[in-house]
């Protein structure tokens, strides 16, 4: 395929867990490793994008490329639109979103989103999702799901269990066979064109109800290609929690 770019878009001031890419991990910084994974997927360019000069020092520490970005920005959408443009990248170059909270982000998981992408000149942008296999995921609501098609364009995305299996829930204590329920991730590759037209558009109201920002694309009529996650995801920094098993994860792989 064609190259691609990577912006990481890392806030200091994480409602959940404050300085959350400074937080130490294996030695090193969280976004350090964010970086690494971004680098490592042979993107053309991997750009950090934040607004505090804490961040932004850490970063130029271990060589990174960083971009001092504006304050007011409602999402990292929006944090690498600015990018973007500051850039000057052509409409038709793709960027892919990689999460300054995702230390343990396959990198062939950012060269399969934006070869999907790629892949489907009708696609506006491009995400991927992973197999939900256990009940007590699918009926949590920090766990966000997917409803694709039959040929791999996402229909809705929710917080709440879909799709709704009628005859079984809720009282099902296994998922029911037969029926493909898939946890979203929250990866996802743009063209640089669409990326200015979605920041440009209002919050739509499904986006505001489930708090999802891919539902403004869907209410707006774009079209999302949704894949399976060639490989499994390791898991991402929300919580506290979340960090220490990070920290177990990547330390336990360090070891000889």
């Amino acid at each position: 395929m064609s190259g691609f770019n990577v912006v990481i878009p890392a806030r200091y001031a994480s409602t959940r867990l404050p300085g959350k890419p400074l937080a130490d991990i294996a030695g090193k910084p969280m976004i350090w490793h964010v970086w690494e994974r971004a680098v490592a997927s042979g993107a053309t360019r991997v750009v950090v994008a934040t607004d505090d000069a804490r961040v932004e020092a850490a970063a130029r520490a271990f060589g990174a490329d960083v971009l001092v970005t504006r304050a007011d920005h409602r999402s990292g959408t929006d944090r690498i639109a600015e990018v973007a443009e500051r850039l000057g990248w052509a409409d038709d170059a793709i960027v892919v979103n990689l999460q300054g909270d995702e230390p343990t982000m396959p990198p062939a998981l950012l060269r399969q989103v934006a070869a999907d992408l790629a892949a489907h000149p009708d696609a506006a942008m491009a995400t991927l999702g992973v197999p939900i296999t256990g009940r007590d995921e699918l009926f949590d609501p920090n766990v966000v799901k997917a409803v694709v098609d039959g040929r791999g364009w996402a229909l809705y995305f929710s917080r709440a269990p879909i799709p709704w299996h009628r005859d079984s829930f809720p009282a099902a204590r296994v998922l029911p066979a037969g029926v493909d329920f898939v946890r979203h991730l929250g990866l996802y590759a743009y063209r640089v064109g669409f990326l200015r037209a979605f920041v440009a558009w209002p919050a739509a109201p499904l986006e505001q109800c489930e708090s999802l920002e891919q539902l403004r694309a869907l209410w707006h009529g774009a079209r999302i290609r949704l894949g399976l996650a060639c490989e499994a995801p390791g898991p991402g920094v929300d919580t506290p929690a979340d960090l220490d098993a990070v920290r177990r994860s990547l330390l336990a792989g360090a070891r000889p």
